[in-house]
């Protein structure tokens, strides 16, 4: 592992590997689970990846009472033997949490470096990371269990007992605080909760203890209610905690009169409407400017802005028609008014079983909104973050993407039987809405199903708690609900499986044949009922969720189940069970509603069969509370994590499979292979995520993108995979290589390349024809220079001229960057590779400097392979063959350079004397494997003749690189023959005539080229190349033909899953392994 990886904590157990245990250490850190044994001289490792975890279970059996079972893809593996195991087994869920999330929307582990340090006396010594984990996990449960904001953090809990005045009682429970509240729940479930928002707090006071009250505190709020615990342990600490937390407060109190009065008041006015129900002007609300109010216009001026919930504004209602429903209405309000003077009101009021009773029974149409704020906690974020909506608003209008573009298509289907739709006001209010949350939320942007949601909040709700709302439900209360791939509602559906399977099992196995479930809890889940219920009725199931949560919904799929069992066991297939389910939910009303009834959709359709009778949705709920009340909210979050892994590795594999299908045609690879390089490619980006990368991994993976570009890799990590699966990858030389292939790779020019991308490149190189790599090889050379260092542009500017026939030879030789010549060709790049009729005459030519560098990378390809020598000297001959060539080639061009009065030196005059070695009398040719050549040549002179004349020439390598390439030095014989560390070169190509011989007046016969250590240029440098010079892919493919040994060579079948594994073993422990799996188990005798 490397020095990034964190052990979390480790715990001794043993793991079962076939029918034998091996007692032995399970390590978790952040990113892994490991086991080490080493028994009697055998070891035993086992590494597997939290994101490769399919399956994780705490099982019983009766030889062994405590196992945990944790299955991948291919294997399954068994631990026993734990000393606490419901601490491992909780810890291996987080882990594996934390994995999942990575996987599903980018998120690294970042560690919290805010907690406290352990006190020196502290009895256990604990890693940062365990403490770290532990304190987020009762983080969450503390905000899941009352509602609050996703970064409150919980300090602490302690026991205690708190006055409750509307019994009398002292009820005994624990009392939370956090940076922002003080919680109490009661030891009871249900009996009493309460909820203190530390900005609402005036007064924290130890009052005096007594034999009736030990240790009280008294704690006083803004709306004149005051809590008094008692029996609390450490008094003195906890008033100390709750001063420095209040003091952190103070700064951040936000005093809205609107908000103190509709939320904290104790009279009737919480629910007093302003008179005003429309205004055209612009809007006011209280900031932080210093100036005061500042003018603030939601439309733009285009569409009056209701001031008001568009309930209020567009019910239509004859008094006399609905006399006895308006009583009734009546009689809930009074009840809910005197439950306020009796338990208190707003943020702070005592929540009982009576609370409960009450939202059941279904809240009042004029107080919904608020207490849909207050019940979700959306209250919280509202209070907290003042002005924060109006500035989001402002932001997005007038903004385009392709949320909007959804959002635009989708307002006019948001209940559009529903009056407050049918104008442009409705619309507005809901495009705003929607738009502000999809640029808050960019990871969800907007998902079909929000468009309903919102608009019914729309009902009962102002703009703005309408806004917190969707927030609270988004990123709280539905998690992952409302992602790209609806992630948390396809776990839900298992979940409900799960129950169905427990609670209906006379209907599971015919609902699973029919394939209903998967279909019905979907639509269910997402709108929570809005979109297959009557709306009178939907909005009381909406009621319920925001008191009590999803477990609501559970328990009413079920309880429709229940109420249709036999009608749904006659039916022979999913249509007919659909319209089953259909018609009954149609016919759930709401004989209480004050509401014009609104048609449904199901009630539309037209059938035979006659009314079904009608379902009272109080009674449905009722009977869902006496028959599912059983099912406890942390048992549906256990289920959820077990579904969690088992529907985003579904998905990880769906998306696999898409991508295997869609690009199987494309190349040369079979399925199986595709597959293993997509688990390689992607593991390699995770890996980055948590391991460090040059570039952001957000940039790298956007879930937005068609499933073939979801995952990207930089340079970095290509040149990783470049070297462990690529055949050309050896020696030195590798890193130029595959900067070369990147660049030629990466189309768009972004500096990533995506695996469609990738799988070209490897796909040519390996399993392509002899041409097809050649053509990989030649166009990777052709290409300017991928990185020029800023004291050498001359090579890749003469490039960039040879390409580029607006670039006069009149351009400035200083120092510049190429990046803009390097993306105007990459454009003519990509424009020549979607074009698939493409042959090898559209390929540019090669200049000088450009096969220098072919030339180059074909020594250094083959200093490993078994033919080493072979090979070095069919290059040679090659090599010579296209020196010939490229200047014959000169006779058939035209000079340009002449028309402007400067001409270039016979460059190729000197190549040989830097290619091939020296050659003496019946010696072979000799070359040292490991030195790689001259970058280019840089040669002074005054004159050039096509006639061949001698010139003065100088050597010099004019493309140093990172790792020490060599540069040129021309020094004699003598000087080396007591050096045995230099390594001479022969200047002469093999099989050309004496007469015909090139020769330089400067190099002599003694005189021979060495390799410097220095790596520094030794000899000054001239400004040009031999611009005329010049070969094509046709003549290099020719060329290399005539020798046996390299076309056996390039013609070389690649294993490549031989190359995956092994890549794999490298990836996972550092060293390649025989085993065919990472998963494996690898056994050495010691």
């Amino acid at each position: 592992m490397p020095e990034e990886e964190k052990l979390v904590n480790y715990y001794s157990c043993s793991y079962w590997k076939g029918k034998v245990p091996r007692q032995g250490w399970m390590y978790l850190s952040i990113n892994h689970l490991c086991f080490s044994s080493f028994l009697m001289g055998r070891e035993a490792k086992l590494v597997i990846r939290w994101v490769d975890i399919t399956q994780l279970e705490k099982n019983a059996t009766l030889l062994l009472p405590d196992v945990i079972k944790v299955s991948t893809r291919s294997s399954e593996h068994f631990f026993s033997v734990f000393l606490n195991i419901n601490e491992t087994f909780k810890l291996m869920e987080q882990l594996a949490n934390i994995a999942m999330r990575q996987l599903l929307d980018n998120e690294g582990f970042e560690q919290d470096r805010s907690l406290p340090k352990l006190k020196k006396k502290s009895p256990k010594k604990v890693s940062a990371l365990k403490r770290d984990l532990d304190a987020r996990a009762k983080s969450e449960r503390y905000r899941a269990l009352f509602r609050l904001p996703k970064d409150e953090k919980l300090d602490g809990h302690t026991d205690c007992t708190l006055w409750t005045p509307f019994n009398k009682m002292h009820i005994l429970g624990q009392m939370f605080v956090s940076t922002n509240y003080i919680c109490f729940t009661s030891k009871e479930e249900n009996l009493c909760s309460l909820i203190i928002p530390l900005r609402e707090v005036t007064i924290v006071e130890k009052a005096d203890s007594c034999s009736v009250l030990p240790s009280p505190l008294s704690i006083s709020t803004r709306n004149r209610m005051t809590f008094l615990f008692a029996n609390l342990k450490d008094r003195d600490f906890l008033v100390q905690r709750i001063s420095d937390f209040l003091q952190q407060t103070t700064s951040r109190i936000y005093s809205d009169r609107e908000f103190s009065g509709s939320c904290n008041s104790s009279d009737d006015e919480v629910y007093s409407r302003p008179s005003s129900l429309v205004s055209s002007s612009p809007q006011r609300s209280t900031s932080s400017d210093p100036d005061g109010e500042r003018a603030f216009n939601l439309n733009g001026n285009s569409v009056p802005t209701a001031t008001q919930t568009l309930m209020t504004m567009y019910r239509r209602r004859s008094p006399e028609e609905f006399n006895p429903k308006l009583a009734k209405e009546f009689l809930k309000e009074q009840a809910w008014k005197i439950h306020f003077a009796e338990y208190g009101q707003g943020i702070c009021m005592y929540r009982t079983e009576k609370t409960r009773e009450l939202v059941l029974k279904g809240i009042p149409e004029s107080m919904r909104g608020e207490l849909w704020l207050l019940l979700s906690g959306a209250i919280n974020e509202k209070a907290t973050h003042p002005g924060y909506y109006e500035d989001l608003v402002e932001k997005s209008m007038g903004k385009y993407n392709l949320a909007t573009e959804e959002i635009e298509r989708d307002l006019h289907r948001s209940l559009p039987e529903h009056p407050a739709f049918q104008n442009e006001m409705g619309i507005a209010a809901l495009r705003r809405v929607l738009t502000a949350y999809a640029f808050r939320n960019p990871n969800i942007g907007y998902c079909q199903a929000m468009n309903i949601v919102t608009s019914v909040l729309l009902l009962y709700a102002k703009e703005e708690e309408a806004f917190w709302l969707l927030v609270a439900l988004c990123e709280r209360m539905l998690p992952d609900y409302y992602n790209t791939r609806v992630v948390g509602a396809l776990v839900d559906q298992g979940v409900f499986e799960e129950l169905a399977r427990d609670y209906v099992p006379q209907l599971y196995d015919c609902m699973q044949d029919l394939g209903v479930i998967s279909t019905i809890s979907l639509s269910w889940f997402l709108t929570l009922f809005l979109s297959v219920m009557p709306f009178e009725s939907a909005v009381v199931v909406v009621d319920c969720f925001f008191y009590e949560g999803i477990k609501v919904i559970f328990q009413l799929a079920l309880a429709v189940l229940d109420a249709n069992v036999d009608k749904l066991l006659n039916c022979k297939d999913d249509g007919e069970a659909m319209t089953v389910l259909g018609r009954y939910l149609d016919s759930v009303t709401n004989k209480d509603s004050t509401l014009p009834p609104i048609p449904h959709l199901h009630s539309l359709l037209s059938d035979d069969v006659g009314p079904y009778p009608a379902v009272d949705i109080f009674r449905l709920i009722g009977t869902s509370y006496e028959k599912f009340g059983t099912i406890r909210a942390d048992l549906i979050e256990q289920m959820r994590f077990k579904q969690r892994l088992k529907v985003i590795q579904t998905l990880e594999d769906t998306t696999k499979r898409n991508v295997v299908r869609t690009i199987v045609t494309e190349t040369s690879f079979t399925i199986d292979e595709l597959e293993e390089l997509y688990a390689l490619f992607k593991a390699e980006h995770l890996t980055s995520c948590y391991w460090g990368g040059s570039s952001n991994a957000l940039d790298r993976h956007d879930p937005s993108l068609p499933y073939l570009e979801q995952y990207r890799i930089d340079f970095e990590q290509f040149k990783g995979m470049f070297v462990l699966l690529f055949p050309w990858a050896c020696g030195t030389h590798s890193d130029v290589l595959a900067s070369r292939l990147f660049q030629l790779l990466d189309e768009n020019g972004d500096s990533l390349i995506n695996f469609r991308e990738f799988v070209s490149g490897l796909s040519a190189a390996c399993h392509g024809d002899l041409t097809e790599k050649l053509k990989l090889l030649y166009k990777m050379h052709v290409l300017p220079e991928p990185s020029s260092d800023q004291d050498e542009p001359d090579s890749a500017f003469e490039a960039t001229q040879y390409f580029f026939e607006d670039i006069t030879p009149e351009c400035t030789h200083g120092k510049r960057a190429n990046s803009q010549e390097n993306r105007n060709y990459l454009k003519l790049w990509t424009a020549e590779n979607k074009s698939k009729s493409k042959n090898a005459k559209d390929l540019p030519k090669l200049n000088q400097g450009q096969f220098i560098e072919l030339c180059k990378t074909m020594y250094n390809m083959f200093s490993e392979d078994p033919n080493e020598q072979e090979l070095y000297h069919a290059t040679a001959a090659v090599t010579s063959l296209l020196l010939e060539i490229g200047e014959v080639g000169k006779f058939f061009i035209t000079q340009p350079a002449k028309e402007d009065g400067v001409t270039g030196p016979p460059c190729s005059q000197a190549i040989p004397g830097m290619l091939f070695p020296k050659k003496g009398p019946s010696q072979p040719y000799t070359m040292e494997s490991a030195d790689p050549l001259p970058a280019s040549l840089a040669v002074d002179s005054e004159e050039h003749s096509l006639g061949g004349q001698m010139e003065d020439i100088k050597l010099e390598d004019s493309s140093p690189r990172d790792n020490g390439a060599c540069s040129s030095m021309l020094i004699s014989d003598d000087d080396t023959k007591d050096d045995s560390s230099m390594s001479s070169y022969s200047v002469l190509s093999a099989g050309s005539h004496e007469e015909d011989k090139l020769h330089c007046e400067d190099i002599g016969e003694d005189t021979v080229l060495v390799r410097s250590s220095q790596g520094t240029a030794t000899l000054p440098r001239s400004s040009s190349l031999d611009r005329d010079w010049a070969i094509t892919f046709e003549q290099f493919l020719a060329s290399l033909l005539t020798e046996p040994a390299l076309v056996k060579y390039f013609d070389k079948p690649v294993c490549m899953m031989a190359r995956v594994t092994s890549a794999k073993n490298i990836r996972m422990l550092g060293k390649p392994l025989t085993s065919a799996s990472d998963y494996e188990i690898s056994a050495l005798s010691g």
